[in-house]
């Protein structure tokens, strides 16, 4: 009697064809994500640093707010034609005047400059931790997509909801919430671009810079208290 035997699989030559094509489109957005995303955050950083020098006062939540939304709306608007680019320079300088002075605020803490450096450290190590994570195992993780977002959501309604109640329990909690959200964005959106699912690098640019700003800011929060002598 024969016995059984596993045959080999052949995979269509347009199959493999088109997983190629992913790679190659993969690895472009990717490049091209990782180019404006430096550029980006050396324009934010310069703009934060404007506004330190100038001692500009932070312009309030709500204006903070408005600003922030509406730069976002005209990136996504404009994300498919040359705009698109001027676009993020807009939304990410403007975050970067309104980093200054709360970058300010903590700089003339005692101990503020250790802090400051301690958190861009560990915001650096933590996107060089999930993206290299993600990329030398070539992770999907496409299903983790609506868990992330209502977490996002959570954590953004508990924050605007602690500007009224002003719990430091609270703010701490929401720190913390957000430092694991946007380590799981990061990876997550870096998962998308090698894996097809997003292929506009001014997006990804946008979502991974938004996740480097909420997770340095969180981190910072966080550093804060801990040194706090209160």
């Amino acid at each position: 009697m024969k016995s059984a035997s596993a045959e080999p699989v052949v995979v269509p030559a347009e199959q493999n064809q088109a997983y190629e094509t992913q790679a190659v489109d993969g690895r472009k957005v990717l490049r091209n994500t990782y180019m404006l995303l430096s550029m980006t955050l050396i324009f934010s950083a310069a703009a934060a640093g404007l506004s330190m020098a100038f001692n500009w006062p932070h312009p309030g939540i709500i204006l903070t707010l408005v600003g922030y939304f509406g730069l976002l709306f005209l990136v996504e608007k404009t994300k498919n034609s040359a705009m698109g680019i001027v676009s993020v320079f807009a939304l990410t300088g403007f975050m970067g005047l309104t980093l200054g002075p709360i970058v300010s605020m903590y700089a003339k803490l005692p101990g503020g400059t250790d802090m400051i450096a301690m958190a861009l450290g560990t915001t650096g190590l933590i996107f060089l931790t999930m993206s290299g994570w993600v990329l030398s195992t070539g992770k999907d993780l496409s299903g983790m997509g609506k868990t992330l977002m209502v977490g996002i959501l959570v954590a953004f309604a508990l924050s605007i909801g602690n500007l009224f109640l002003g719990l430091p329990m609270i703010s701490l909690a929401v720190s913390a919430m957000f430092i694991m959200l946007m380590s799981g964005l990061i990876a997550y959106q870096t998962s998308a671009i090698i894996h097809g699912g997003e292929t506009n690098y001014i997006s990804a640019t946008v979502t991974l810079y938004v996740a480097i700003y909420n997770l340095f800011l969180s981190l910072l929060q966080i550093l804060g208290v801990m040194g706090s002598d209160d």
